[in-house]
């Protein structure tokens, strides 16, 4: 074979390989979009998942924290003595939750009086329907000495698709947040000197 023929195929060589290099490259570029399209859905559903669960973590901290705050207020006896209405209570919460969490129907709070503190019966707030209890919203603050507990409830709306039957716990759609906190009343009157 000439020279000149040798040379021409070892060019005509070089190029095809290079064409194939590129089409290889090429093939796999589209695969890695293929791939990245396959998992990427699961991904974000557990990204998603990942983050609402650390909004519920933290909203229920919030809850908690708001409720202690409040709660200071009837154990200190400012509710008794400044006349607070269950109103203006359930607006110190809100105060609290509100960059968090809307303050509307969602909120539910209830405060008892108990004789003790052993007495004090922590009821189950879901009902058979699996639904906040409606009637858990009394409101006894007591007086001077008396045990009380204060507590808080919120539902909140789950929203990720998917995962919503892990992090649900009422309802189909609804996560209960609960805070509650139990105390004895100081001694904030003058005519009692201790309890």
């Amino acid at each position: 074979m000439p020279q000149g023929a040798k040379t021409l195929l070892r060019h005509a060589a070089n190029r095809l390989t290079a064409i194939a290099a590129r089409l290889n490259a090429r093939a796999r570029s589209g695969s890695a979009a293929i791939e990245f399209a396959l998992v990427a859905p699961v991904f974000f559903v557990f990204l998603m998942g990942t983050i609402e669960t650390g909004i519920i973590f933290l909203s229920n901290f919030v809850l908690q924290s708001a409720t202690n705050d409040a709660a200071r207020q009837i154990r200190t006896g400012q509710v008794a003595l400044g006349g607070i209405t269950q109103a203006a209570f359930r607006q110190t919460i809100c105060n609290e939750i509100s960059p968090l969490m809307a303050c509307d129907s969602n909120l539910q709070i209830d405060v008892e009086t108990v004789a003790t503190f052993n007495q004090a019966a922590i009821t189950n707030p879901i009902t058979a329907s699996n639904t906040l209890d409606p009637s858990l919203v009394n409101w006894q603050p007591g007086a001077v000495c008396s045990v009380v507990l204060v507590r808080a409830f919120y539902t909140y709306s789950v929203a990720t698709p998917f995962l919503t039957p892990f992090l649900v716990n009422i309802n189909s759609t609804q996560h209960l947040l609960t805070a509650a906190v139990a105390f004895r009343n100081e001694p904030y009157t003058t005519a009692v000197a201790g309890c």
